[in-house]
């Protein structure tokens, strides 16, 4: 059988400098999300050895629905709910299928989802599959949402509205205007569904994100595979949203449940966070190092994601090779990922790595970036 048509896509892709391939980590880790450096601490490996040996499976072996439910997937989410001060909370596989599982079960038919024009791809899939309108607002412009809300009120919309945002934003590494959105919730009576993937275990109260205490109708998603560690994501939100999800969502009710395993490991990296305030203290300075040091390249930077801004795919992929062969794992980001001509390095301040290290990225990055 031939697969001509797909040879000629894939070869279409290569020519423009957007081919994707699968590369091994090698060199100092500038790619990862892994922000506190949990991932391969001996804290996560100590707590995964201790649920093996008080008998916690490695699989679930069905849906929740079925005979997946374990106690550990039960106590993360009252530990979970707890934590990040919500009624209840839901464990999924992953932010993506948790994103896809919100946006399409919660918003009803006749309601509004008002999203970033720069919210992550999975939030999109999820607006794909669901029964709602969908309409964007221009990147972090509060009064260009509400704008959009008095439009579709105008034009008959009466149900409820659903505001779509990461509060730190994966490709451009910026911070969403929370306290205005959360202010435009509470005016419309609306729901702000808040991506905390990035900002869990660096940003807000012990880590615990910039939704935290917002004070309006609240969704957020925490996911577990980055600064915590470990995989998996958490949804919390009102408890009859979360039973919404039981009932409806179908990347929860036909997937196989998590690992409880994952589920036992996950609690102790919440457990860390609420307890080792050292934790988020390194990732804070950290961040605030790499900030000053991009500010030298001209860069302006918010969080512990710098976006190097390069424009060309072509440029892109060989600044991340010249950085490589230099020891720094950095990864060139190309459209369709990112706006078309905005090409860049995304450079992620990790756990992984310390004061002298980041110095010395910034130092290569200055020698090797030609503008």
């Amino acid at each position: 059988m031939s697969f001509a048509r797909h040879r000629a896509a894939l070869d279409a892709l290569a020519r423009r400098g957007r081919l994707r391939r699968v590369a091994p980590a090698a060199g100092l880790d500038f790619a990862s999300n892994d922000y506190l450096g949990l991932a391969g601490s001996e804290l996560l490996a100590g707590a995964a050895r201790d649920a093996l040996a008080r008998g916690v499976a490695l699989g679930a072996g069905g849906s929740r629905l079925l005979r997946g439910n374990h106690g550990e997937h039960e106590a993360l989410e009252a530990e979970a709910a707890a934590f990040f001060g919500a009624e209840a909370c839901l464990y999924m596989g992953g932010g993506f299928q948790a994103n896809q599982a919100i946006f399409s079960a919660l918003p009803m038919q006749g309601d509004l989802v008002l999203h970033d024009a720069l919210v992550h791809a999975s939030a999109h899939e999820g607006m794909r599959l669901g029964r709602a309108e969908c309409r964007g607002f221009a990147h972090n412009d509060a009064a260009d949402a509400a704008r959009v809300v008095a439009e579709w009120r105008a034009g008959g919309g009466r149900g409820r509205v659903w505001i779509a945002v990461e509060s730190v934003y994966s490709m451009e590494g910026d911070l969403a205007p929370l306290p205005a959105l959360a202010a435009l919730a509470a005016r419309e009576d609306a729901v702000l569904v808040v991506d905390e993937a990035h900002a869990t275990g660096v940003f807000g109260p012990q880590g615990r994100g910039l939704g935290h205490g917002l004070g309006c109708a609240l969704v957020t998603l925490h996911t577990g595979g980055k600064g915590l560690g470990a995989s998996g994501a958490l949804v919390c939100a009102d408890r009859v949203l979360v039973e919404v999800l039981v009932n409806r969502a179908r990347p929860f009710v036909y997937a196989t449940a998590p690992s409880p395993l994952s589920a036992a490991v996950l609690r102790a990296a919440l457990r860390a966070l609420a307890d080792d305030p050292a934790l988020v203290a390194g990732a804070r300075a950290r961040m605030a190092q790499a900030r000053d040091a991009a500010r030298g390249c001209g860069i302006a930077a918010q969080s512990q994601i710098v976006p190097v801004i390069v424009g060309d795919d072509h440029r892109a992929l060989a600044l991340a090779a010249a950085l490589q062969a230099q020891g720094f794992d950095v990864r060139a980001v190309r459209p369709p990922t990112v706006p078309r001509g905005t090409a860049r390095l995304r450079l992620s301040v990790t756990g992984n790595v310390g004061a002298v290290e980041i110095a010395a990225l910034f130092a290569a990055l200055e020698a090797a970036w030609v503008r």
